[in-house]
């Protein structure tokens, strides 16, 4: 078989490596249009995995690629003055040059024809004459572009802007993030060692920054220079090197993010950056291409037809890209938004940067540098009050004006649909009865609404009738008195999304028969099938205003600590918020200000009556998830800011809901992120929701300051209990568990300390 590889980086170079040891009568040629010794990087940084995988591969190879590495096992976090060591992380890297001329000695051993200097203009004449045609040729690729309408590819252009540069100065005791503060903005480095005498030193900064320092109308000298001046106290009078001086443009650059939907077309098959890009900050670029290049040797030589070995080379090596680009995107994203994180303690702002992609875990840290990791945790339990004490974020107290919780874990509201004519029975007693004693700070009542018209189903809650109120007296009196968990009921009005059946019928579904005059800020229904609902008038607005009043004063009779407006997931405030669902044309509609005036005013009449001493949150959807027509983004950070001011203590933040047109975007903590921003930005504290699950989820969200309470639906209803196992599992000895309960207590610690029968992963 002819093959030629079009792009001589690592990607195409191993992957000939690759074909020639396992076919060496093949004629393998690899072109590249630069000369043999030019490079537009500095250092390249592998795992251990990487090398183990190379080794098996061409040890011989591996072992000259060994031969030159420089190690480093820790992480220093320099913020201005302060800076922060972490060790246990593992790294290892060398010149890029220096691994460009060992794989191309290593092909010519092989016999590979290796081609510099040479421009390839017309693929479609090397397709005809090779039977197997690799591009290999990089972020810009010439083949991917010429054949874009075959490979679909996705190009994202990343907002920060970077340069590569390197110096002689010595980054050989860590891996090292510099952060330094400028008249024009925040601007970092990203530095290790990759030999005896060179280091990378990628400087990255927002482009609002670039343009404010004038590095947009700076020639390469003047860039440099000013770079220096920046860092000079980490150079130690070393300067720093550009190997793009014969660049007549800017060295900077946007990260292009890169995913092609199809990886084939006929013979020819795209290969390392020109099929998917993973950005430096995780260092996983190269990584990916020699991957890529072994399974694709492999498979080339052992299917029977290309075409065979292209599609099972997509299905095996697509799930791992993309995993690695979402763990890549996560981290872009955070330097992206470092700006948000620069207020954080220096503590808490190096376990963000540490744990930005969701690769590295609590738990994880703690196998890496268990020390670092328990300093840390004693630091965030003396923020909260805990002094000297060393105990999981999780486990850590918190208050909310007088309300005192003995730590973050929170039970969700969740619709149980057994209430009676919106009576809760003894259904509701034993549920949120076991989930009190189940160990959690804080029990969330499911919505709970305010009129008999407000319910969403017939199986709804309520909170307008004197029965009501005596069946939850009843509930927090014997809370109160047997566990030290508090209580929120979350108080809400169904809109447009009410008449509607049981869950486990059909959700959202209208009722067969006894269907209700529905209402909404406008007479758009939620979907088809549903009949639309009344417009509320000035006077409809009074009247459901004065029911959330009314259910307030009955939720403080009843004994609740806390009260949650529902002003989220679709209901009648949430329909005024959306632009979606609210199409008016008076005062309660169009900008952002009218939209929120009647929550806003909801929320003021409820927090009048309401006592002083006792908290208020709210909920809302900080996405629709359709795009730039419905809230996201800057707006929900400012609707989060109105209900601050209005007197919010702390804002449930989930997303969605709110339109049968969302496209949600799932995951492991997936609508966290909407509470970080909003924690970062509006200043206010949050609580996290959507798909957390493990004591490790929640550690990791609380000490990376995303969030102040984590909330925990599911994993409450599989297990009531979940706090005190959790707590079990990571042998907190101190969470308190219900006397009678004491014997199983020891029990799971015993299993516990023997890895046995918890059930949880920490």
């Amino acid at each position: 078989m002819k093959t030629v590889c079009l792009g001589g980086g690592p990607a195409g170079l191993y992957f000939a490596i690759s074909l020639k040891l396992r076919n060496p009568d093949d004629e393998v040629l690899v072109i590249e249009r630069n000369r043999a010794d030019d490079t537009f990087g500095w250092g390249v940084v592998l795992s251990d995995e990487t090398l183990d995988n190379l080794a098996q591969n061409d040890p011989k190879s591996a072992e000259a690629i060994r031969g030159h590495f420089a190690y480093w096992d820790d992480i220093k976090v320099v913020k201005e003055d302060v800076a922060i060591t972490s060790t246990g992380h593992g790294f290892c890297g060398l010149g890029r040059k220096t691994m460009l001329l060992l794989l191309q000695e290593r092909c010519r051993e092989l016999g590979v024809e290796l081609r510099f200097e040479t421009e390839v203009d017309d693929v479609d004449a090397l397709r005809r004459e090779y039977d197997l045609v690799v591009a290999a040729d990089g972020v810009n690729s010439k083949t991917r572009a010429a054949y874009a309408d075959a490979f679909k590819p996705e190009i994202d252009t990343r907002a920060c802007k970077f340069v590569w540069l390197g110096t002689q100065a010595k980054f050989d005791d860590a891996f090292t993030f510099i952060f330094k503060k400028t008249d024009a903005g925040w601007i970092w480095a990203h530095a290790y060692q990759f030999d005896a005498d060179t280091a990378t030193f990628i400087v990255e900064c927002s482009e609002e920054t670039w343009r404010g320092l004038g590095l947009d109308n700076m020639d390469q000298p003047a860039m440099i220079a000013e770079c220096e001046r920046i860092f000079a106290a980490h150079l130690d009078g070393n300067a720093l090197i550009s190997n793009m001086k014969h660049l007549r443009g800017s060295a900077w650059l946007n990260f292009n993010r890169v995913l092609c939907e199809t990886w084939h077309h006929e013979n020819v098959v795209l290969l390392g950056d020109a099929s998917a890009t993973a950005h430096f900050s995780i260092g996983s670029g190269t990584k990916l291409a020699l991957e890529s290049a072994i399974a694709l040797a492999e498979l080339v030589s052992n299917e029977p037809t290309l075409q065979g070995a292209f599609e099972k080379y997509q299905d095996e090596r697509r799930l791992d890209v993309l995993r690695l680009q979402s763990a890549a995107r996560n981290s872009t994203e955070w330097f992206e938004e470092v700006e948000r994180y620069l207020h954080l303690d220096p503590v808490q702002f190096n376990y963000s940067l540490l744990t930005r992609s969701q690769r590295i875990s609590h738990e994880n840290l703690r196998l890496r540098d268990p020390d670092w990791l328990r300093e840390a945790e004693t630091w965030f339990q003396t923020q909260a009050g805990a002094n000297g004490v060393h105990r999981a974020p999780m486990f850590a107290p918190y208050r909310l004006r007088d309300m005192a919780l003995q730590n973050r874990v929170v039970v969700s509201p969740m619709a149980q649909y057994k209430a009676v004519d919106g009576c809760p029975t003894d259904w509701h007693f034993a549920h949120y009865a076991e989930r009190a004693k189940g160990g959690a700070g804080l029990v969330y009542i499911e919505m709970t609404c305010v009129s008999p018209k407000g319910r969403i189903t017939p199986g709804c809650p309520g909170i307008y009738a004197p029965e009501h109120e005596a069946a939850w007296k009843r509930l927090t009196d014997f809370v109160h008195a047997e566990t030290e968990a508090k209580l929120c009921m979350q108080i809400g009005h169904s809109g447009r999304k009410g008449s509607t059946q049981l869950g486990w019928d059909e959700m959202d579904a209208p009722l067969p028969s006894g269907n209700w005059q529905t209402v909404s800020a406008s007479d758009l229904p939620w979907a088809e099938g549903h009949a639309a609902p009344r417009a509320l008038d000035r006077a409809g607005m009074d009247e459901i205003r004065d029911q959330f009043v009314a259910a307030a004063e009955m939720a403080d009779r009843a004994g609740f600590d806390m009260i949650e407006l529902h002003a989220a997931h679709g209901y009648l405030l949430s329909s005024f918020i959306s632009p979606l669902s609210n199409t008016r044309e008076d005062a309660y509609g169009g900008s952002l200000e009218n939209r929120m005036r009647y929550p806003l005013e909801v929320f003021r009449a409820m927090r009048a009556v309401w006592p002083e001493a006792k908290p208020m949150s709210v909920r809302i959807s900080a996405t629709d998830w359709v795009g730039d027509r419905g809230v996201g983004g800057e707006e929900a950070v400012e609707i989060a800011q109105m209900f601050r001011d209005a007197g919010v203590d702390i804002v449930d933040v989930s997303a969605g809901q709110t339109s049968i047109e969302a496209k949600p975007v799932y995951g492991r903590m997936f609508q966290t992120p909407f509470s970080d921003r909003i924690r970062n930005e509006a200043g206010i504290p949050t609580m996290a929701v959507g798909n957390i699950y493990e004591p490790d989820h929640v550690n990791s969200i609380l000490m990376a300051g995303r969030a102040d309470l984590v909330c925990l639906a599911r994993p409450h209803l599989a297990d009531p209990y979940w706090t005190l196992h959790a707590a079990a599992a990571l042998g907190d000895e101190q969470t308190a568990w219900p006397l009678p309960y004491l014997p199983g207590r020891d029990q799971m610690r015993r299993l516990a300390e023997r890895g046995e029968g918890v059930g949880l992963r920490v």
